[in-house]
């Protein structure tokens, strides 16, 4: 069963060549092409795997170049697709179809094969390709800690390709320990949101700034599309060396942002770091390809560096965190009059946009526990002064300071939805 699992992603560059370049690209095209295929055929009529693939995978194998095994999980990702269509209009969201353009392909344990030298062999729509994958030279890269353990093993994994350049997200899980199984889902909860402006911000009111990051990735994208365009052989040796300078660049951002999280939930003495669902962050922020990756990646490192520290990391649902005012509960567009401030038409609230959404994201962990049948819904959002639980309402932490007015509920808070 999947609860029996820990569950972790290790991103890895692949270093490829010419030939090895067109084969992914192609697998990628003829992915996206089969994926779109079993959507066609299985919209409005069914969306389990065990549906779609005997209605699809015939048309999959005939209408695209995909192996047998790639045809399989291009029925499965339909499958997958639809039910998340299905999932959004239950809570009365408008939906369409599913169409597939973001350039990536899956691999299972049978499409893709992990070699002890640090090499990777990857099914194509013609033959295998096995290329380097391109880690860190430190040997405390992260990746080291899945890769060179016999206690994890690869399980279903992403390719994806971005500016001429792949990159390889390998699916890791291991079985829970004893103590990983018996631990409630309760304690004190850290809300992290995340951000253009500000990368990270908690719902302790610690704030990481974004904004060297976001410049730097469109300078990092500004080169890169004078040199595509110039299109030479020297100009493609620089490309490489530039991609190469940012990918180091955004990590080490990364590692300090996560370092930094990891910091401030054991400061509060946390046990849970709640993150909104990024599977529709780049919408909600107006991202670009290159945060959405930032995002997903500072997550797979807090992930695995609180593991180590014992915090859980989890993920909530991300609607109208940007719009719902953390102290009475009111939701509305017009309390986000610009995208910095929130300032609440019902109560009069005013806060940081960033910081009332952490909060936002933190309680909804919180409140969420009083539903669950694998928790006691004894959770408590951390705040930079004290702690808040519903229906109970804020208690200041024992050194006395006082507490901020953004860190004191409103009493219709206790209800609030």
């Amino acid at each position: 069963m999947a609860d029996d699992y820990v569950r972790r992603t290790a991103i890895t560059h692949l270093s490829v060549d010419g030939e090895q370049r067109d084969l992914l690209e192609d697998t990628i095209t003829e992915w996206k092409r089969g994926c779109q295929i079993a959507t066609d055929l299985a919209w409005g009529r069914c969306n389990t795997k065990s549906d779609v693939q005997p209605l699809a995978y015939d048309s999959v194998r005939e209408d695209t170049d995909l192996g047998s095994q790639h045809a399989i999980l291009a029925t499965h990702q339909a499958a997958q697709a639809i039910t998340g269509c299905i999932e959004r209009r239950s809570k009365g969201k408008k939906v369409s179809k599913p169409t597939f353009t973001a350039p990536t392909v899956k691999y299972d344990t049978r499409t893709m094969t992990v070699f002890d030298d640090d090499t990777v062999s990857l099914s194509t729509t013609e033959s295998r390709v096995r290329c380097p994958l391109d880690l860190p030279d430190a040997d405390d890269g992260y990746q080291r800690q899945y890769l060179d353990s016999e206690e994890w093993s690869v399980t279903e994994s992403t390719l994806t390709a971005r500016n001429g350049e792949f990159f390889l997200h390998i699916g890791f899980r291991r079985y829970k320990n004893e103590t990983e199984r018996n631990t409630a889902e309760d304690g004190t909860v850290l809300g992290v949101d995340l951000g253009i402006e500000n990368l990270a911000v908690t719902s302790t009111a610690y704030f990481f700034s974004g904004r060297e990051l976001t410049h730097n990735l469109r300078e990092f994208e500004k080169v890169r599309a004078e040199l595509q365009q110039t299109g030479t052989r020297s100009a493609h040796r620089t490309l490489e060396q530039a991609s190469g300078r940012e990918l180091r660049y955004v990590r080490d951002v990364l590692h300090r942002a996560s370092n930094a999280l990891i910091d401030e939930a054991l400061r509060y003495d946390c046990d849970i770091i709640a993150f909104e669902n990024l599977t529709h962050i780049r919408d909600r922020t107006g991202a670009s390809w290159g945060h959405k990756w930032a995002f997903r990646t500072l997550y797979e490192y807090v992930g695995y560096k609180a593991e180590s520290v014992g915090i859980s990391v989890k993920q909530v649902g991300s609607a109208y965190t940007s719009k719902r005012c953390s102290e009475c509960g009111f939701t509305a567009d017009e309390n986000r009059p610009s995208r910095n401030d929130f300032r609440c038409v019902k109560c009069g609230s005013e806060a940081n946009a960033d910081y009332n959404a952490a909060k936002n994201i933190g309680m909804r962990y919180v409140r969420r526990g009083r539903q669950s049948s694998r928790r006691t819904g004894d959770s408590q959002l951390a705040l930079k002064s004290g702690t808040v639980k519903p229906k109970r309402g804020f208690t200041a932490y024992p050194d006395g300071f006082e507490a901020e007015f953004t860190d004191k509920p409103h009493p219709q808070s206790a209800e609030g939805a």
